[in-house]
């Protein structure tokens, strides 16, 4: 007995460091061609009727569309679930946004931080209550729906793996409301910059519209980038603003799930500071602060090559965090639970849409970057 179990296969750590340094390396071979499609592209099309399509499309496009390719093939070869460790895109994201914070005008912050925060309190509120009301009156079971509730009004994946472990949701209900979160993600990030052009919005004004909007940081970043800098500025501080609420949720749905759901004693369910800096998302302090640096560094006479340099870096960590987004997309999830919570995920963001954009109007609509 002692043999066999001596002798049953295992994976050795090593071989799960190698997947996992494989995997990165697949991202950055992803990135390195996306850069290159990006820069090439417009110039094998420059002549011809593809012109114009060529010079707009950005990077989040290419790197998408190569970590489908890449997710096919690797699943295809039965490597995806192996090289998975290493497709960082949480890391990718938040280290590319504290990134971004360097070439954000703190100025541009402190002003758009007032507005920010009444849109994502208001937003929040009418379509976590929104969804949380509907998932009930179809019957979807409480821990399914406060994980729904959380990534349509929040941010996304984030927010739905705070509130899984708020209400200690099953893994495979995290994984289809991931799933929804990513399904709904994708068309939106190219959609909302098309339809703010053909609504003739202000960069502002479209920037706080894809920020309230678009369900997870990643997308955001992608579709603020194909809108302009400017509208990538608003939403990255829009949905910044959102992202510090999880804390704030997942703290709420702790109480609520201890005290009405579970019929736990208030004395285990009271929540604690540390409860709330441990589900707070620390990248946000790390922006405000490259915010900071980035405005006193440029104040004092700093060099703006070097924070060209910082804002290029910054395109390489979206491009891998976007890639890795292709790379990690499931639609396993998505065939369990019935047509009810999709039912409800799909009227929770036609409900974002049109609250989000009323309130970047009014919110934004005199609003300037520079």
């Amino acid at each position: 007995m002692t043999g066999q179990a001596t002798d049953a296969p295992t994976r050795p750590r090593s071989s799960g460091v190698a997947y996992a340094v494989a995997g990165v390396l697949v991202v950055i071979v992803l990135g390195a061609a996306t850069r290159f499609l990006e820069q090439q592209v417009p110039r094998w099309a420059a002549g011809t009727g593809f012109a114009g399509v060529a010079k707009s499309i950005e990077f989040p496009v290419y790197a998408i569309a190569l970590g489908l390719l890449g997710n096919v093939v690797l699943s295809r070869l039965a490597l995806r679930d192996a090289l998975s460790a290493g497709f960082r895109t949480e890391f990718f994201i938040k280290t590319g946004l504290v990134l971004l914070g360097a070439s954000i005008n703190l100025k541009v912050l402190a002003t758009a931080a007032g507005p920010a925060i009444i849109q994502a309190l208001l937003l929040i509120t009418i379509v976590f209550g929104f969804t949380w009301w509907l998932g009930g009156r179809l019957g979807i079971e409480d821990k399914l729906r406060a994980l729904l509730a959380s990534a349509v009004s929040i941010c996304g994946v984030s927010a739905a793996i705070a509130a899984a472990g708020a209400v200690q949701a099953r893994r495979e209900q995290l994984a289809y409301a991931a799933s929804l979160v990513i399904v709904f993600a994708l068309p939106s990030i190219f959609l909302l910059p098309w339809l703010a052009g053909v609504l003739g919005l202000s960069d502002a004004v479209a920037g706080a519209w894809i920020g309230g909007n678009i369900g997870t940081t990643a997308a955001v970043a992608a579709s603020g980038a194909i809108a302009g800098e400017d509208a990538l500025q608003i939403a990255t501080i829009v949905k910044t603003t959102q992202n510090a609420l999880i804390g704030v949720v997942a703290i709420a749905l702790t109480a609520y799930f201890a005290l009405k759901v579970e019929r736990r004693s208030s004395s285990e369910a009271r929540p604690t500071i540390g409860q709330f800096w441990e589900r707070f998302p620390k990248f946000v302090l790390g922006f405000v602060a490259a915010s900071v640096i980035g405005t006193l560094y440029l104040q004092w006479g700093g060099d703006k090559a070097t924070i060209t340099t910082v804002n290029d870096l910054r395109t390489w960590f979206l491009i891998f965090a976007f890639v890795a987004i292709g790379l990690e997309f499931s639609l396993r999830g998505l065939r369990e639970a019935g047509w009810r919570p999709i039912a409800v995920f799909a009227s929770a963001t036609v409900v974002n849409i049109v609250v989000a954009l009323g309130l970047a109007l009014v919110l934004f609509g005199n609003f300037t970057v520079s």
